[in-house]
């Protein structure tokens, strides 16, 4: 069983370490293992703004180097520091990314605080993905 408002509490936590200083907005992931780690991310920007990372793919990026290949969950929360936000949704890119590794029953959470959340089935966020079962 997924714990949503540790892992959403986790996200909140990571989001407060971003570094963005150019567009201010502050988005951190936590991502549940199939092994029961958890690897938090933040997003990190970039003057040259493509070399900037999103927060769901560092913490991807993480799990991945330390060797793991089953993830359960992923819990996304971001806003500008000064402000409440609305519910941040991953990006098309990190969408694609987690989408190597997802199962059919992936989770996300998506989190303005520990106790503010939505969870979605991983179809609903990105129905009809490209992925490695397409070149089999």
């Amino acid at each position: 069983m997924i714990n949503h408002k540790l892992l959403a509490a986790a996200a909140v936590d990571a989001k407060s370490r971003a570094y963005a200083p150019y567009s201010r907005f502050h988005v951190g992931a936590a991502l549940l293992c199939a092994d029961g780690n958890v690897y938090i991310g933040c997003n990190i920007e970039s003057a040259a703004y493509p070399a900037t990372i999103c927060a769901e793919r560092t913490a991807l990026t993480k799990a991945i180097s330390e060797g793991v290949r089953k993830i359960r969950a992923i819990a996304v929360a971001g806003s500008f520091p000064d402000k409440e936000g609305n519910y941040c949704y991953p990006c098309g890119v990190c969408r694609q990314m987690l989408h190597e590794f997802v199962t059919d029953d992936f989770e996300v959470i998506i989190a303005k605080s520990a106790d503010d959340y939505r969870v979605h089935k991983w179809e609903e966020i990105l129905p009809y993905g490209f992925g490695p079962k397409d070149l089999a």
